[in-house]
């Protein structure tokens, strides 16, 4: 009997819930598999998918969004080999699963924790309500793969958002097979868009895209490019998160900061009846 010839991967683009090649049709190799070089033209259509999907995952109940979260804990948890086998550390994918655990349990507790009543000199209701800010671009970090796009994803869509995300060139792996766990974990199509290959590319246009509402810079090590797209960014107010640390823990506590970074104050006023 012959051999059998093997089928060899290619890991492809996440952009609207479905998996394109970039069409500008170019990859690169990394650990012998081929992958998507995102174009310019591909960031601009997953900024696109990213705005469509705004109305109905921000419309969702926040409980609905956390089952979300929670069931893409599940699916990461069944997959733990298949990262183990790409060279993610065990420790790091349970790591990552509690992360999205997290995350998902701070669903339908933002609104209580960080909205309210405000007392006001007159008779009115004053009520304060968090809301999503919208589309947010994500440079996410090179080290730890997984983990790394865990904290910066979840808390970005916990509350709504969607995301425009442009992983690490050096460590795009794990970012398309995180997306295939998104797939199979009833996140809708467009809420999370994965782009691989060079941010020095996909960064700026996300940057001045007039469609995005935030930009995270989170995993921009060269001081020249941050500044490059905080630069780009302020044509339209977006909101800028700034480069992590270089010496940044991501196993510690992730605390709050980064889910209400990404959030508006929404203030009702209403006449008290008699």
């Amino acid at each position: 009997m012959s051999e059998r010839v093997a089928v060899r991967k290619t890991y492809k683009l996440f952009i609207g819930g479905k998996f394109p090649r970039s069409e500008s049709g170019r990859s690169y190799l990394v650990q012998s598999s081929n992958v998507s070089l995102a174009s310019r033209k591909d960031a601009r259509d997953a900024v696109v998918a990213a705005r469509a999907a705004v109305k109905g995952w921000a419309g969702a109940t926040a409980y609905n969004r956390g089952q979300i979260l929670y069931r893409a804990a599940e699916m990461l948890e069944g997959r733990r080999e298949q990262f183990v086998a790409l060279g993610i550390g065990g420790d790091e994918v349970d790591a990552a699963v509690d992360r999205w655990v997290w995350y998902a349990g701070w669903a339908d507790k933002l609104a209580q924790v960080y909205g309210g009543a405000n007392p006001v000199a007159g008779p009115y209701f004053n009520i304060s309500a968090p809301e999503p800010t919208g589309v947010v671009a994500v440079v996410a970090p090179e080290s730890p793969a997984l983990l790394g796009l865990v904290s910066v994803i979840a808390p970005a869509i916990v509350s709504g958002n969607t995301v425009v995300v442009a992983a690490s060139p050096s460590e795009p792996l794990a970012a398309v097979t995180l997306a295939e766990v998104l797939a199979t974990s009833d996140l809708p199509g467009g809420v999370v868009n994965i782009l691989t290959g060079a941010i020095t590319e996909t960064a700026p246009t996300l940057a001045s895209h007039l469609d995005v509402n935030a930009i995270d810079l989170t995993g921009v090590t060269d001081a020249s490019l941050a500044t490059e797209l905080e630069v780009k960014a302020a044509e339209n107010l977006k909101r800028v998160l700034r480069p992590a640390l270089a010496d940044h823990d991501w196993t510690a506590d992730p605390g709050v900061t980064r889910m209400t970074a990404l959030l508006e104050t929404k203030t009702v006023w209403h006449p008290k009846g008699v």
